[in-house]
């Protein structure tokens, strides 16, 4: 079983992703973190960012292995130093390009193939896997989304002001659902649930629910 969970930044997709999949027993497949690797791999290949056809063909050459949080830039274990400043500020010349996004697609699907795995992104029901049999979107406010952004930001001892955090988060939702390729939105059948005023143990044992009630109907009788 496929269970796609899509959604804008700060609606708290990943976090639940992660969870339902540890409930469940699935595996996660963190696709933001296949995107990084590729970005790294044109870093280290001094790639760069305005040869789309070079860009290309690193994605397409480039051997990636995933498994739970490790991943696997041709063998060398990219889990940590994906997560820099320099790969977060390159990301996007990658996610934007519609033949990396083909090749990344293909990966993730083959990641997927024959396995119980919960995916989460921006476009994962609608584009990846529009045959996954849980789609969900989790939306919720701008503002309430902001509230949780300085929340987190202040747990992890870093200040920035709401109306900071609303303006930045305001410019990315614009751009994410004006992108060209995987822009933000939800599948056609896809249950939407906004999380304004839940909990995230209530968004999780909500979804946990109507996965769980999709399991047994499929179940045979």
């Amino acid at each position: 079983m496929i269970v796609a969970i899509d959604g804008p930044a700060g609606a708290g997709k990943s976090s639940i992703a992660r969870q339902v999949a540890q409930e469940l027993k699935f595996d996660f497949l963190d696709t933001g973190a296949l995107y990084r690797a590729v970005t790294l791999a044109t870093i280290r290949a001094q790639v760069d960012f305005d040869d789309t056809p070079a860009l290309v063909q690193v994605a397409r050459e480039v051997d990636l292995q995933w498994d739970g949080d490790t991943i696997l830039l041709n063998g060398d274990d990219v889990s940590s130093e994906i997560r820099s400043p320099t790969v977060t500020d390159a990301i996007r010349y990658l996610a934007d390009e519609p033949q990396i996004r083909r090749q990344l697609s293909a990966q993730q699907q083959r990641i997927a193939a024959g396995r119980n795995i919960v995916t989460e992104g921006r476009d994962q029901g609608a584009e990846v896997f529009p045959e996954a049999e849980c789609k969900f979107f989790l939306t919720a406010s701008p503002e309430e989304r902001a509230r949780r952004r300085v929340e987190q930001l202040k747990s992890e001892g870093r200040h920035m002001s709401f109306e900071q955090v609303l303006a930045a988060q305001n410019k990315r939702d614009l751009e994410d659902e004006s992108r060209p390729v995987g822009r933000l939105r939800a599948a056609d059948d896809a249950i939407v649930l906004n999380t304004d005023g839940m909990t995230p143990e209530e968004v999780l044992a909500w979804v946990l629910q109507r996965i769980r009630e999709k399991m047994e109907k499929s179940q045979p009788q």
